[in-house]
Parts: structure tokens; C-alpha cells; sequence
């Protein structure tokens, strides 16, 4: 599960429930290894698609939720104003077309004719409007106001456009207005949208609607005969929430789901070796736009000590995670950028492992093994903190690793493994840590304001780790007004630069997704574009003769 600075995701992440196979689906089982999946049966309609996920939504108004599993599911529920194509360009999903003014300080955005919500009410600009006024107002607890806050004035000139006026042109504007989901004002209008019910039953106008949300247990999505962009070829989506990748693996295998985000081991190790899986599942295997890293609370000391920072920085053999954790299928990470993009700054350098480096480094931050009982103390206190992540095999691995070497210089770390709601909930919220180990999932666009600048800090919103730096604060500033691409690349190389040098956070990896997919499910793109694999999953579709016998819920 990774936190979401939710510029339009691709929408394989999640995509089903839980339902089981009873009865006759025991037979479709033992005869799933005789049959030949690379038949290439033409495109139809039906069929369910499995997945899992480990990670439960705590609601599905993605504003509100700000992780990835909340906007995955809410993205085949809900639509934006615009979206992007297979290659990485800006289309219209609910609007036809825009324009944009020669000062570039106003957009109009023209909507579909006769638009409709899941419940056949008339969807219009009024509830573009709207979600505007919600995911600006102070009221709402939302990481994503800022983008929106820029906007000087918002106005429904008619019931099919929309016009939004910046009192400077900004960069990433058309971007932003491919990541909102546009919500239904006649349900939400006399709603408090921080603990609305609407968002365990909500009502959108994509693909899909939600069928059925069982606790702990799955979420069921069915066709939505309303929905804007026409209609899907698969009639149903189910979630399976299953938090062990070891137990997912277990269903895949057993045929009980179709589709899973594999782990190194699972795709570098099991996967040659069982040519039975291999006969029946096919893997994908793309760099994502994500990365894992230990990020400390700021607030608290002895984090607030750039020393201390850089000396864990330097302690952490980054490799050795990537070699051990990831069996290779990783990339070192130097900026909050994925690598090979002209946004990543390519003159910087992870931290190398450096041990003597940190020793020196604590040591002039005033720490010392007064005791010698190994561990290092400064004040009469031993260095001593708690390193939290949620229920992920990869992080935790990491956290052992990372554990072992502070040990080596002097630094006793615990480790302490949660479930996610209580995770975030019980700890990032309120900011009641020493260090996470964690992952952003990031969007196309090189803007991080929401995640860094000093502004960012409330409760439920992303910059929870407390950082505040008046240099970065201004580049941020800067990057969001600059339309130069070129001068733009060099002032997110120098906020990069800042951010490495500060170390608010150790960068880990960068991992690759790997996908397993079963191989009754088609219509996948090959090769995949630049977009991903899940770019096109409305036109994915399970032929009739690898649809599982009738499914019983549970």
C-alpha cells in the first residue's frame, strides 16, 4: 500500500473481490492445466475478473482517503475531467474539449451532452463546480486542496461548461484536472464529505459501481449501465482483500484469483520453476512510478539534526536492500523522480554505505558509547527508536535490514509492523512516530508541492513528516509557475539536489511492478505502451470458454 499523490493512476492496481469458487468451480480447477489459453477467442462481454489486494479502502471519495487502494477501486468508479491516453497525453474523459485562454491564466472546459450518474440523475458543470468548492474548502480534509486553491474563479457559464481562472498561468493545471474525481452534488450537497456514508456506498459515473463491500472481505463492482465513457467488456470487478502476498500467491495458484502485484521472490524464483503456473499465468513486469523510503519525524528529536539524518543515511546499505529484498528488481534512488525521466536529476547520487561516514557524523552530533555496552547515548539516553511500516513483506524485510545495520553503528532500532487503517489512523495522522518505512506513488507530473512544502502539514494531508525548508518552499512556488519544460527540469534538479543533501528521507528503491495476470483475461496490450498495462482494462475481456463456473460469495 502506498500513499497516493494521485495524479491519475493507472487503474490495474485493484481491481476485484472476494468471491470463491464452490461446488462445480472445484472441477474447472483440476481441468485448468489441460487448457489452452493462448487461443485467441474474439472480444465479448461477461465474465468476472478476480484480484487482490493487501490493502483495504478506508472509504472511496479518493480526496479524502489519499491512498492507493481508496484510488484504484474509486478510479472504475468515478471519472475526471480529462485523463491520459496510452502515450502519456491528455484526452477528455468527461468533457469533449477545452480551450485555453492566450494569457493561459483561464480554461474552458466544454462536457459530453447528457451525462449521467449511476442513478440517472443529469451529471453537469454544476457538479464539477461542486467538487471544486469541496476540495477547496478548509472544511474538508483533503492532502489535494492546494492544486485547487489556485484557482481565483470558478464559474458554470452553462450546465455543459465549466471555467476556472488562475491569477498566474500554471504548469500543471490541465494535469490536475485529470485527477479529481467530479462527485455528485444532489447526494453529497448536505454532506459532511470528511465522514460522509456515501463513501462505503458511493454512486459514480465510470465503468463501474459498487455492488457489495463485505469488511475485511472483498469489494464487488458491477457494470454501470449509465456510465459516460460506454460501456466495459467485463461485467464484474472483485477485490479480494488478502494482506499476505504468500496467501494471494496460494489463490492465484488454486485458480481462485486473476490478477496480483507479485513480489520479487515469487516472480524471479517460484515463477520459473512451476512451468504449471507458467502454462496458465503470464507476468508483466514494468518500473512504476512509486518508491520506497525511511522517512523520519522531524518534529522529534534527535531527527531534527541534519548530523543524525545524513548519518543514517550513510548507515544504510541501499544494494544490499535491492539485491536482497527485491532479488535485483529494483533501481537506486537519488530524488523524489522516477529514474530515467527528465525530471530526475541525473548529477545526483545515492548515499553510499559509509559506515566510518556515520560514525563521524553521530559523533559530532554528540553521540557516544559512554557505557560501552554498544549502543550509542548522548545525554544519559540511549540512541533508541521505533521504526514503523505497515503490513508488507518487502518493508518489513527492509526494516531488518536497515535494523541490522544501525546495530553496527551504534543505533538500537524496533521494528513494529501495523495494519493499515490503524497505521495511518493511529500514527501518520496525528504524527505519532520516530521513523516509517514507506512508499509514495507519484504522478506524471513533477509537481510535489503536497508533499513537501512547509503549507502541508495538517492532519490528513501528505507532508506528515514535518518538513519545512524556506529554499524548497520557494522552488515549489516556482516550478508550479513556470511553463518553460526546460527551465521547469532545472528547478525540480535543484529542489532535488536540496532534498538530497537535507535528508527529510532515505531513499531506498524504486522497485518494479510485477504483475501476474491469468491468462484468460484479453484484450492486454503487447508490448505494453507507455502508459501501462492497465491502461486499457475497459477493453479487457475473458472469453466464454475461460469464464470459471458460477461463482458463490462468501
Amino acid at each position: 500500500m502506498h500513499f497516493c499523490h494521485f495524479k491519475k493512476i493507472a487503474l490495474l492496481a485493484l481491481l476485484s473481490t472476494c468471491l470463491t469458487a464452490c461446488g462445480d468451480g472445484s472441477a474447472n480447477k483440476e481441468n485448468a492445466a489441460q487448457i489452452n489459453y493462448n487461443i485467441n477467442y474474439p472480444s465479448s462481454n461477461g465474465g468476472t475478473l478476480i484480484e487482490a489486494t493487501t490493502g483495504e479502502p478506508s472509504g472511496l471519495i479518493a480526496m479524502i482517503a489519499g491512498e492507493s487502494a481508496a484510488s484504484a477501486i474509486a478510479g472504475n468508479i468515478f471519472n475526471s475531467l480529462l485523463k491520459y491516453d496510452k502515450d502519456l497525453e491528455l484526452t477528455g474523459e468527461l468533457v469533449e474539449s477545452w480551450d485555453i485562454s492566450e494569457d493561459q491564466k483561464t480554461i474552458t472546459f466544454h462536457l459530453k451532452p447528457n451525462l449521467k450518474w449511476a442513478d440517472n440523475q443529469a451529471l453537469t458543470s454544476e457538479d464539477v463546480l461542486f467538487t471544486w468548492q469541496k476540495v477547496t474548502d478548509e472544511k474538508t480534509r483533503t492532502p489535494y486542496g492546494s492544486d485547487y486553491k489556485l484557482v481565483i474563479k470558478a464559474e458554470t457559464p452553462d450546465l455543459n461548461t465549466f471555467r476556472v481562472s488562475y491569477a498566474a498561468p500554471y504548469a500543471p493545471a490541465l494535469e490536475t484536472w485529470a485527477s479529481l474525481h467530479i462527485l455528485p452534488k444532489h447526494l453529497l450537497k448536505d454532506q459532511d464529505i470528511n465522514s460522509t456514508a456515501f463513501a462505503r456506498n458511493p454512486v459514480g459515473s465510470h465503468y463501474y459501481k459498487l455492488d457489495k463491500w463485505k469488511n475485511g472481505q472483498y469489494l464487488k463492482l458491477t457494470r454501470n449501465e449509465n456510465a459516460t465513457q460506454g460501456q466495459a467488456k467485463i461485467d464484474h470487478l472483485l477485490s479480494r482483500i488478502i494482506p499476505d502476498k504468500a496467501a494471494q500467491f496460494l489463490e492465484l495458484s488454486a485458480d481462485n484469483i486473476d490478477l496480483m502485484g507479485l513480489n520479487p521472490i515469487q516472480y524471479a524464483r517460484i515463477f520459473p520453476a512451476r512451468p504449471d503456473l507458467n502454462n496458465k499465468i503470464a507476468l508483466y513486469k514494468e518500473l512504476g512510478n512509486s518508491y520506497t523510503y525511511l522517512g523520519f519525524n522531524l518534529k522529534r528529536k534527535p531527527f531534527d539534526d541534519i548530523r543524525v539524518r545524513q548519518a543514517i543515511n550513510y548507515a544504510i546499505n541501499k544494494q544490499e536492500i535491492i539485491d536482497g529484498v527485491l532479488l535485483g528488481l529494483g533501481e537506486p534512488v537519488a530524488s523524489p523522480y522516477k529514474p530515467g525521466t527528465r525530471w530526475s536529476n541525473p548529477e545526483l547520487k545515492p548515499y553510499p554505505y559509509d559506515p566510518s561516514k556515520a560514525k563521524a557524523l553521530l559523533k559530532a552530533a554528540g553521540y557516544k558509547d559512554h557505557d560501552n555496552d554498544g549502543i550509542l547515548d548522548k545525554d544519559g539516553k540511549p540512541f533508541h527508536f521505533e521504526i514503523l511500516t505497515n503490513q508488507n513483506k518487502e518493508r518489513e524485510m527492509t526494516g531488518v535490514l536497515i535494523q541490522r545495520r544501525l546495530k553496527e553503528i551504534g543505533i538500537d532500532a524496533n521494528i513494529r509492523v501495523l495494519e493499515w487503517a490503524s497505521f495511518l489512523g493511529r500514527f501518520i495522522k496525528p504524527k505519532e512516530f520516530d521513523v516509517v518505512v514507506l512508499g509514495w506513488s507519484l504522478s506524471l507530473d513533477p509537481d510535489q508541492y503536497s508533499i513537501w512544502h512547509s503549507s502541508q502539514q495538517a492532519p490528513g494531508q501528505f507532508n506528515f513528516i514535518s518538513y519545512n525548508n524556506t529554499r524548497v518552499d520557494k522552488l515549489l512556488e516556482a516550478g508550479r509557475l513556470e511553463l518553460d519544460p526546460d527551465k521547469r527540469m532545472k528547478i525540480y534538479h535543484e529542489f532535488s539536489k536540496v532534498l538530497l543533501e537535507e535528508s527529510p528521507i532515505v531513499y531506498l528503491s524504486a522497485g518494479y511492478g510485477l504483475t501476474a495476470i491469468h491468462k484468460r483475461v484479453k484484450g492486454i496490450s503487447k508490448p505494453a505502451p507507455p502508459a501501462g498495462i492497465g491502461h486499457n482494462t475497459y477493453e479487457w475481456y475473458i472469453p466464454k470458454a475461460y469464464s470459471r463456473n458460477e461463482m458463490s460469495e462468501h
